[in-house]
């Protein structure tokens, strides 16, 4: 039935340029949209599937699976999914579908993101491959199709495991990870047009001028020939026109052309999480028409103040992570990352923990998340999926990840909520910079880069740190206690290969106190929960401790101001709660106690909302024992994220039990993105026992923001 032949995947890169934008999505698809001459057939929903050899299939289509979705959801269930098996080295797609009238000039079959390595069949002929697991297979099909309803079968073969691919290529090796599993993750469509044919677009926002730049790509009929283009953009809100412009009388070639225009915006209004007003463009050849979200944004880093740089203004990044790959291999995972309502009740609880900003961790999402971080208002740092510790048994090349990144960045570069194109995680390796420096002229907005535990590749980038204080006892050393945050810097250390550079530094990982969602702890913090509560802690007593810990050290690394953001570790992973040692148990975990209601548990919410508050405090007393009578001068920072003057009241209050045995008030003032440092004489109880310090902001519409310190009195005072 197939060819025997297997293309390189290099001979099908010169369709790495054939990336095509479509309308924007609402809530649901449907199976066919059209752009004015543009026609798109989404091919998503049930397709046949069979698992087979590399070359065919060993028995029927039998199975049914959902597409986008993972082989794990297939009816009726293959066994040993995710990991190698006998059973099988591919599992083979197929559908089918029709095409109304004839074929146009252009025809491109867009399968959005699937692994491990994508082979592609269209009515028995190989239509292309696309090795590559993170980004798009962009194929050209026209001379494979069927027109006037004729039936046209599609057959798509992925890898059945990681191992599928090269060593030398990504395949996102995660040695947190146990089970990799393959499947089209993401959306395919049928892009129909003609020609002039828009290839690729790029917004450039400009919002000194307030206008946008438009860099399209535009592939010309056979023959040379001119034409026009117009551009329109509008908001997204209320579709009004707010701009407009014509070239006309341009030369088209056979090849690709490149073309440049600005677009003034009426009454433009800035991006911001806080407002993630977008606009769209549309553009149109006359032969083609695409429409483009984006957002009028600007971001970097300063490297003298070490702040992020917002529009042109700095901006204190406060947030979490995103797994989404770790998340893939939890057994309550089923088809929620596919669900838009459920995608966007995920960021909206998100916001209300007062986080602005998301890493998508060690891989990419579907689309759908980049579009809802868009809508909601996320920061997004994009993670590559590449990550060499632990002896990873992959290496990849410069040149296996430069087509990679190229593909990567024409996908997302139009996404207002893409702030950070993030090469990979904790890892030390030439071939990461070497690849982000041969692509990184490519987005004319000129994103910073984050290359893991390697050496910054530009004085405009950033160093990330993963403080894991507590990690210590994990590999044997002394236990960390939360009483050594007094003797702990408000900078946190860098690695070796990054200490020559004087830059900015986000904190994306920190804590190491991870405990699965029933409450046990993970592989990598069972040694900590004993260190800290002795060998018989309570589901209770280890979920308490997690929350105030984990709240404390926010509020270290927000309060100390000598980084750009501090992002939790995490949102949402996996939670794998069985036996340890690894693999049956998990290492990380989130905090939901039920995924389809997004339920957090209750005492992260309650006190990690208040670390990350806007206008937040910490008290800065670590003391966990003291002496009855002693008398000591807190400090107390309060920092206000905000672009505007905050006053309120600070209260400091030591509490036993239910009664308030000493309390003093200041009225404070901190001015925009600033910090203030009180200091308030305090005199300690005399009476042995349990006590908390309280320390409150008290705000003008009457919301309270805590910082709590438990400590004892372990002896009487005169």
């Amino acid at each position: 039935m197939f060819r025997n032949c297997f293309g390189r995947w290099w001979s099908i890169l010169f369709v790495i340029s054939l990336f095509v934008l479509g309308g924007c999505l609402g809530e649901s698809k449907t199976n066919t949209k059209s752009t004015g001459p543009r026609h798109i057939i989404n091919l998503d929903g049930t397709w046949e599937m069979a698992q087979g050899s590399m070359d065919s299939v060993t028995e029927g289509f039998l199975h049914k699976v959902p597409v986008p979705g993972l082989v794990d959801m297939a009816k009726p269930a293959f066994e040993d999914v995710g990991k190698k098996s006998e059973r099988r080295q591919a599992f083979w797609y197929r559908r089918t579908f029709t095409v109304k009238g004839k074929i146009p000039d252009v025809a491109i079959l867009k399968i959005n993101k699937a692994k491990y390595g994508t082979k592609v069949f269209l009515n028995g002929e190989l239509a292309g491959e696309h090795l590559p697991c993170f980004t798009p297979a962009l194929l050209d099909v026209k001379k494979f199709l069927k027109d006037s309803g004729g039936e046209n079968e599609l057959i798509v073969r992925v890898g059945a495991d990681r191992e599928s691919l090269p060593t030398d290529m990504p395949g996102g090796w995660d040695f947190e990870k146990y089970l990799y599993i393959p499947g089209i993750y993401d959306s395919v469509e049928l892009i129909l047009t003609g020609k002039p044919y828009i290839v690729n677009v790029q917004t450039v926002p400009d919002i000194s001028e307030n206008e946008v730049r438009v860099v399209t790509e535009v592939q010309g009929p056979a023959g040379s020939g001119y034409g026009s283009v117009s551009y329109e953009v509008t908001e997204v809100s209320t579709g009004r026109l707010v701009g407009s412009v014509e070239s006309s009388g341009i030369a088209f070639s056979v090849g690709t052309t490149k073309l440049k225009a600005s677009i003034p915006i009426e009454n433009c209004k800035l991006w911001t999480p806080e407002n993630p007003f977008l606009y769209e463009l549309k553009l149109s050849t006359g032969e083609d028409c695409v429409r483009v979200r984006f957002g009028m944004r600007t971001f970097g880093f300063d490297k003298e103040s070490g702040r992020a740089v917002l529009n042109g203004k700095p901006y204190i990044m406060r947030g979490t992570n995103v797994c989404v790959y770790r998340f893939f291999e939890d057994a309550e995972r089923g088809d929620k990352p596919w669900r838009r309502e459920w995608v966007r009740r995920l960021h909206r609880k998100f916001k209300s923990m007062n986080w602005n900003s998301i890493r998508y961790c060690i891989g990419f999402p579907p689309e759908l998340w980049y579009e809802i971080a868009d809508e909601e208002g996320f920061l997004i740092q994009d993670e590559f999926p590449i990550w060499l510790l632990s002896k990873a048994p992959e290496n990849p090349k410069s040149e296996k990840i430069i087509p990679e990144y190229t593909e990567w960045m024409r996908e997302r570069w139009n996404h207002a909520c893409v702030v950070i194109w993030d090469a990979q995680n904790e890892s030390v390796t030439p071939e990461t910079g070497k690849a982000l420096s041969a692509v990184r002229h490519l987005d004319l907005s000129n994103r910073p880069w984050d290359n893991g535990w390697a050496a910054p590749e530009s004085g405009t980038d950033y160093l990330e740190s993963h403080p894991y204080l507590f990690s210590s006892v994990q590999w044997g050393r002394e236990a960390f206690h939360l009483s050594d945050l007094a003797n702990t810097s408000g900078r946190p250390s860098v690695r070796k290969e990054q200490k020559d550079f004087k830059l900015p530094i986000i904190i994306n990982e920190y804590a190491w106190l991870w405990l699965n969602r029933d409450g046990t702890t993970t592989c990598l913090t069972d040694k900590v929960y004993e260190s800290l509560l002795g060998p018989n802690s309570t589901i209770e007593q280890r979920r308490f401790l997690y929350a105030r810990y984990l709240a404390a050290l926010t509020e270290f690394w927000r309060c100390h101001r000598e980084c750009a953001g501090v992002l939790h570790f995490c949102g949402l992973g996996y939670s794998r709660a069985g036996d340890k040692p690894r693999p049956e148990g998990g290492a990380t975990s989130d905090h939901f106690i039920d995924l389809e209601k997004l339920t957090f548990e209750p005492n992260f919410e309650r006190y990690v909302r208040d670390a990350f508050s806007p206008v937040g405090l910490m008290i800065d007393f670590w003391d966990e024992e003291i002496s009855g009578g002693t008398e000591r001068r807190l400090k107390v920072f309060v920092v206000n994220d905000l672009h505007k003057e905050w006053k309120g009241t600070v209260s400091l209050r030591i509490v036993r039990g239910n009664s308030t045995v000493a309390e003093q008030t200041k009225e404070c003032t901190v001015s925009p993105l600033g910090r203030e440092i009180l200091t308030i004489e305090q005199k300690f109880p005399q009476q042995i026992g349990e006590y908390q310090i309280i320390g409150e902001l008290i705000k003008v519409d009457g919301a309270v923001v805590r910082s709590l310190r438990d400590f004892k009195i372990v002896s009487a005072g005169n």
